[in-house]
């Protein structure tokens, strides 16, 4: 194996949405070095890989910034950072325009205006916005793109973070790269339960199943402290296709309705969770399936409905098409994905400051594995990985400690599992009975979303007892490693939810945190759920909320809680 060592000033991990702006900002705005290192390719990679037709976050009629902040803190039952929500407000308008004068298509009307739906959301033609993204932290001359290289550890010395290590998905390399500062901008968690569609079509799924959570587990392994992971994410979709609904329910106001063709979405609230929360008790209540209200809308909103489809998710406008009946003749029927730990949507990450410093010193996080900021969307993470731009340029004038971890000893790890003979199953095998563990004791759609003290005992136990038989899995070639490591990563991210999950005893969101033993919300829980890995545990920490902006790590305090 061939071991290629690199130095640079800034180390971005994930070149997706958020890294993208962030290594373009420092491009633009400083001398430094800027290394980004990208698993698949900068150009198709990420959430927005395939594009997308609206911008979800973009503030106008009239609107504030602090308007966003309460529409996103009431979406959350409180649960949310002000001065991080507020920051990314203030920027997603900024961060629209100059996406627009790099060649991103705006819709507007005849005054030129953008064409919005309702006031946080403009409609776009996004087929090349990842491109758009890419080709200009590709201009900057002080930026270094790798693609098809994985990440899998921090570096560190004492206390400070200073680089990483990884390897080549398509090469015998290791790498090992020196940093001042690294960002990570990695995505969020997909794959750490059973899926709607097991089987051949795993895949088809609501978040790329390419983010395997590998940001956050770094983070926990590294010592950095996260938060509110217990505030899982499950999408509202088309079912089968797992198509998106909120084009439908805002481009033609069609309404959730069961199989007796009555309205329920206003019986159960209209908050994200509750439109999900209101499918499943419907389905429970033997008044399922449940669908969009779609029939009977003109042939022209139906035409529009087949081109947004294509933009994003064919399969649905296929689905249509192949069937003979398209939304004018049939209602859509609609369904919960598995869940998912992701940042941009709710708030699950790294606990950082407002300048997104993570708890580590040197390093930083942006985008979906940044938490404490729901309702990122695409303007959000650019707006963060801006932020944590700025931050790194402030930051950089500290002198950069020497490295202590051993980059034998991570090159042994990789190395480990091409010599195994011991391995008994193999790495799908092993996803599976992770899949399988958390669908049914951590709360997935096997259990209605719902989990108790008793079960999250069992995933614990079942989780540490993968995460041994991993180590001992076999890899012939690099994809396989790469493979190997998604997996431990996603076990690493299921140890630190489970005990997120135990340590909130409230349910605060319907859903995204249904826990059975105690099914309503309780005042004592309106903080955060933190969490540090020390000694091999995770320790929970329960911190106060943050109501202010310029926030610094120096003034946490930690609550008397049970834990």
């Amino acid at each position: 194996m061939k071991i290629e060592k690199l130095n640079t000033d800034v180390l971005i991990i994930g070149g997706g949405t958020a890294g993208c702006y962030a290594a373009s900002y420092i491009g633009e705005n400083s001398g430094y070095k800027v290394i980004v290192a990208e698993k698949a390719d900068i150009k198709r990679s990420g959430c927005l890989a395939a594009g997308v037709n609206a911008l979800n976050a973009y503030i106008s009629d009239g609107h504030t910034p602090g308007d966003y902040v309460e529409y996103a803190r009431k979406d959350a039952e409180g649960i949310v950072r002000d001065d991080l929500l507020l920051t990314i407000a203030e920027k997603v308008n900024a961060v629209t325009h100059d996406l627009e004068k790099k060649g991103l298509v705006i819709l507007k009307d005849r005054d030129g205006n953008y064409v919005t739906r309702g006031w946080r959301n403009v409609k776009i033609n996004g087929e090349n916005i990842k491109p758009i993204l890419a080709e200009n932290v590709c201009r900057q001359k002080n930026v270094k793109v790798i693609n098809h290289i994985n990440i899998t550890d921090l570096k560190k010395s004492g206390d400070s973070v200073t680089g990483a290590y990884g390897f080549s998905v398509r090469e015998k390399k290791f790498f090992e790269i020196d940093a001042s500062a690294v960002i990570i901008a990695t995505g969020g968690a997909a794959g750490l339960y059973r899926p709607n569609n097991p089987g051949f079509s795993r895949h088809k799924m609501w978040y790329p199943p390419f983010n395997t959570g590998a940001g956050y587990a770094m983070g926990i392994r590294a010592g950095a402290e996260m938060t509110t992971l217990e505030n899982r994410f499950v999408a509202l979709r088309c079912k089968d296709t797992i198509a998106p609904t909120g084009t439908i329910a805002q481009g033609v106001h069609a309404k959730q309705v069961n199989s007796d063709g009555e309205v329920y979405e206003t019986k159960y609230g209209l908050t994200t969770p509750e439109r999900i929360y209101g499918t499943v008790e419907e389905k429970r209540a033997g008044r399922g399936p449940c669908y969009l209200k779609t029939k009977g809308i003109s042939k022209e909103a139906e035409s529009d409905l087949y081109k947004a489809y294509l933009n994003m998710a064919p399969s649905q406008t296929l689905k249509w098409i192949e069937s003979g009946r398209g939304p004018s003749e049939d209602n859509v029927e609609i369904d919960g994905t598995e869940p998912y730990v992701v940042g941009g949507h709710t708030a699950g990450g790294f606990w950082v400051d407002t300048g997104r410093r993570t708890t580590v010193k040197g390093l930083y996080a942006a985008g979906d594995v940044a938490g404490g900021a729901p309702q990122k969307y695409v303007t959000g993470a650019l707006a963060e990985g801006e932020i944590a731009a700025k931050t790194v340029i402030s930051d950089l004038e500290n002198s950069k400690p020497s490295d202590n971890l051993k980059s034998a000893d991570i090159f042994k790890s990789y190395l480990d599992h091409f010599n195994r003979t011991d391995s008994t199953i193999t790495c799908e095998q092993a996803e599976e009975a992770m899949q399988k563990t958390m669908d049914e004791y951590a709360g997935g759609i096997g259990s209605d979303y719902r989990y108790n003290e008793a079960g999250l005992k069992i995933a614990e136990r079942r989780i540490e007892e993968i995460e041994k038989l991993a180590g001992r899995l076999r890899a012939d070639d690099m994809y396989d490693l790469l493979k190997i490591f998604e997996l431990k990563d996603r076990l690493t991210v299921c140890r630190a939810l489970i005990a997120h999950l135990s340590a909130r005893k409230e349910t605060r969101w319907h859903i995204f945190g249904e826990n059975a033993d105690h099914p309503v919300q309780d005042a004592k829980f309106l903080c955060y759920v933190n969490s540090v890995l020390k000694d091999k545990k995770i320790k929970v920490i329960y911190r106060p909320l943050v109501k202010r902006s310029g926030y610094l790590h120096s003034e946490a305090q930690e609550m008397e809680a049970d834990t």
